[in-house]
């Protein structure tokens, strides 16, 4: 059993209304005994659970605070919210105004119309200065529920949760989405595939080797509502779908809401937010990216991010412009020009074509750079500079090929060759084993695997729901080499894998290897989603990492952002992190409960549970 610890020790004074009656006597007792265990067990040097039996103990005698009304259980309707019981340190977060129900502080449509238009910049991240920040938290609308549990939220989205007709308008002949009732029904169609989405994938299935685990990790570029990666889940396929913010309202929304993998983001002027050979096939239905454009930039940056021998999937404008010119409203010179300069990008690539039918064109992307030296040779084609691959945060995307990992024959695969899912999930990545990444080693990456298996383990024992179904979206804020998400991977749920990209060592493309998404990110700026997207977020070592870097405030209320009411936290940190973050989390409405590590009370890491109430914008209780 987890044990509860009062870190009072540290300065922190609780003012617990059910504990009025206390004496000071009893507290002054209380905080001589936490002070003697926590500086015992910082002095010893064996603090891995070799604790003898008596500190365990009194550690068990000196815990000071339960909450039984802590509560990891969903429900449907507002409740009041309870008196405040947080640290006068810290004031009172108050609830924003309900015109900030979908705040997304990166990517909010005021800001964005100062920048630039070309490369589409002014739909990119900007993030609002430092006086410009929100210290409110944002509100749920009105009518908030609990999201249905997959896999019926593929389908079915309540209307309360997403207040928004507009595609059901648009998007009306094209199947995307159709408001009925109280709720919007999600058919699986889209605009390039209205007969739904498991057909679609058929026809890709009869060209890609979808099935079989070959292909694990997919790329949707303007994804729409994400229907493409909500039936792929069905093949086992994990796709990272994004689209804009724009005029299309809400499509990332819906996506997160039906329980799919999906930020807000475009292809613009910057590099995408993933390393080098990472995806084993890239995707654009009709996603209105000008591809023959900018010197086949886009198409390199796509080149970038898709693993040798992994796959390319354009269906839309200008392919099949023969039959479908006339509907598209663009003449045949003007496709056919179009599809020309694609077709002659992909060739400076060494991408093969391997099938163009029903308006859906495939290439296949090289092995490696032996297999067509002289055409990448050429004197127009600029190489990319040999830089990290982790070096993409707010970089500038260039007309340029990346140069893949040296190899010493034709057939072989550049950075080495993957096992298929889900074997590849525990088994060594190339990247380990070739020792790609410092630091790491096959001895520790299998080590880091064990020890994960026991956190997760430990974290059960407090929050049982963990891997029920329970929590479909997870946010894992520091994710290492994935191996939380590797301990919990089930068609259950998902986790969004993110490596701050200050971390000493970037594990990007490990977490890929596995099997497993993510992105890179900075937590002292806005995530790239709408708020209430998260059921679960998971920070290990995230408020050490960041100390000095920017205020606790900031990272915390962009996790309560981003979380769904009653959506649940695990944070794992040093005792001095989580006294400050605890302050904080009760200041937000949060119910929280610290333990000790699982090894035992002498371990100076300790953990927090904390779950987010349930209020909405028309709640009128408050704190």
């Amino acid at each position: 059993m987890l044990m509860i610890i009062l870190l009072g020790c540290c300065g922190m004074a609780r003012s617990l209304t059910e504990n009025k009656t206390r004496t000071a006597l009893f507290v002054l007792v209380v905080f001589g005994l936490c002070s003697f265990f926590y500086l015992l067990g910082v002095w010893q040097r064996s603090g891995f659970g070799r604790g003898d039996s008596i500190a365990a103990v009194v550690n068990e005698q000196t815990k000071c605070l339960k909450l039984p009304n802590l509560n990891f259980e969903t429900h449907h309707s507002a409740s009041d919210l309870p008196n405040d019981t947080f640290s006068s340190q810290v004031k009172t977060f108050e609830p924003c105004d309900a015109e900030y129900t979908d705040y997304t502080p990166c990517e909010e449509q005021k800001r964005a119309m100062t920048f630039p238009r070309d490369h589409m910049i002014y739909r990119e991240r900007h993030c609002p200065p430092e006086n410009e920040k929100l210290y409110c938290l944002i509100p749920a609308p009105k009518g908030y529920v609990a999201p249905f549990p997959w896999p019926k939220s593929r389908d079915y989205v309540s209307y309360a949760n997403v207040p928004h007709k507009s595609l059901t308008v648009e998007k009306a002949i094209q199947n995307w989405v159709h408001y009925e009732g109280n709720v919007f029904r999600f058919p699986g169609g889209g605009t390039q595939f209205p007969q739904g989405a498991d057909k679609y994938i058929d026809q890709l299935a009869s060209v890609i080797p979808i099935t079989g685990g070959e292909v694990r990790t997919a790329l949707d570029t303007g994804c729409g509502v994400a229907s493409l990666g909500a039936y792929l889940l069905k093949k086992d396929v994990l796709t990272m779908s994004f689209a804009p913010k724009d005029n299309h309202e809400a499509q990332v929304q819906f996506a997160l809401e039906r329980g799919v993998p999906a930020y807000i983001g475009l292809l613009g002027s910057m590099k995408l937010s993933f390393p080098s050979r990472v995806f084993d096939m890239a995707h654009c239905s009709r996603c209105l990216i000008p591809w023959s454009g900018s010197n086949g930039m886009y198409m390199m940056e796509v080149d970038r991010v898709l693993r040798p021998g992994g796959y390319w999937v354009l269906s839309g404008p200008p392919i099949g412009w023969k039959i479908h010119y006339k509907g598209w409203q663009r003449t045949k010179d003007d496709l056919r020009s179009e599809q020309r300069k694609i077709e002659q990008f992909a060739e400076l690539l060494c991408w093969k074509k391997i099938s163009e039918k029903d308006g859906i064109a495939i290439w296949r992307k090289r092995l490696n750079d032996k297999s067509c030296p002289r055409k990448q040779d050429n004197s127009k084609v600029a190489k990319c500079e040999l830089t990290s691959e982790s070096d993409v945060w707010y970089k500038k995307m260039e007309a340029c090929i990346t140069p893949l990992p040296e190899v010493k024959s034709v057939s072989e695969v550049a950075g080495g060759e993957l096992e298929p899912f889900p074997q590849r999930l525990n088994a060594v990545p190339p990247r380990i084993a070739r020792g790609f990444v410092p630091g790491f080693s096959v001895q520790t990456y299998q080590e880091d695997n064990k020890l994960w298996q026991k956190h997760v383990n430990a974290y059960k024992k407090t929050n049982d729901l963990l891997d029920t179904g329970r929590y479909r979206n997870i946010m894992d804020m520091n994710a290492g080499l994935g191996s939380f998400a590797a301990v919990l991977e089930s068609p259950k749920l998902w986790v969004m894998n993110v490596v701050p990209f200050i971390a000493d060592t970037s594990t990007l493309g490990v977490i890929y290897e596995r099997g497993l998404i993510g992105m890179y990110h900075d937590w002292c700026e806005g995530f790239s989603t709408y708020p209430r997207t998260y059921d679960l977020i998971h920070a290990n070592g995230v408020f050490s990492l960041y100390q000095n870097k920017c205020k606790f405030e900031d990272i915390l209320l962009e996790m309560d952002r981003i979380l769904r009411p009653e959506g649940a936290v695990i944070i794992r940190d040093t005792v001095d992190a989580l006294v400050k973050v605890e302050k904080i989390a009760n200041a937000m409405r949060w119910e929280t409960r610290l333990a000790d590590h699982e090894g035992g009370p002498r371990v100076p890491e300790k953990m927090l549970f904390a779950v987010k109430q349930y209020w909405t914008a028309d709640s009128k209780s408050r704190r």
